[in-house]
């Protein structure tokens, strides 16, 4: 019976429109990735939707969550992208806001931060299938805590 399940969701999947997959004025991804800072080896998760708003620039504001040893940190980007290529790996660079909200000490008023600053970076989105491509992406952000970065996630047209 499980068989029977799986068979049957992967033919649904399957059986989808094709997608576009090209980078024209109006299209639109979700993308879930996770994060990975170099320099503090903090893992984060976090999910952004990318729009096109002219043909190969668009916008993605992400919002990421991320897990340090003491306290909690989340993050807010709004990124421009501009792609280069076409096809089946497309190549960008990212130059956007970003905004980091911290707690060192959960439970104690008045020691939450924050800081904001710029986002600089190379990406690619590479089409696995027509409904769902391999995003990953190597920044640097300016605010604190500094650091350079890897994305790495899926991204499903709209």
């Amino acid at each position: 019976m499980k068989k029977a399940l799986v068979f049957s969701f992967l033919m649904a999947l399957l059986s989808f429109p094709l997608f576009s997959q090209t980078q024209e004025q109006g299209d639109a991804r979700f993308h879930g990735f996770g994060t990975y800072g170099l320099r503090w080896e903090e893992f984060g998760v976090g999910a952004g939707i990318e729009y096109f708003f002219l043909e190969h620039f668009a916008i993605m504001p992400s919002f990421t969550n991320y897990f340090p040893n003491v306290g909690n940190r989340t993050n807010f980007s709004a990124d421009l992208r501009y792609y280069i290529s076409e096809g089946i790996s497309q190549l960008y660079f990212v130059a956007g806001y970003s905004q980091n909200w911290e707690n060192t000490q959960p439970g104690n008023p008045g020691v939450r931060r924050t800081f904001n600053g710029a986002n600089v970076g190379v990406g690619a989105y590479i089409r696995i299938v027509d409904w769902v491509g391999l995003s990953t992406e190597f920044r640097f952000q300016s605010q604190t805590p500094r650091e350079a970065g890897f994305r790495v996630g899926l991204a499903f047209p709209l």
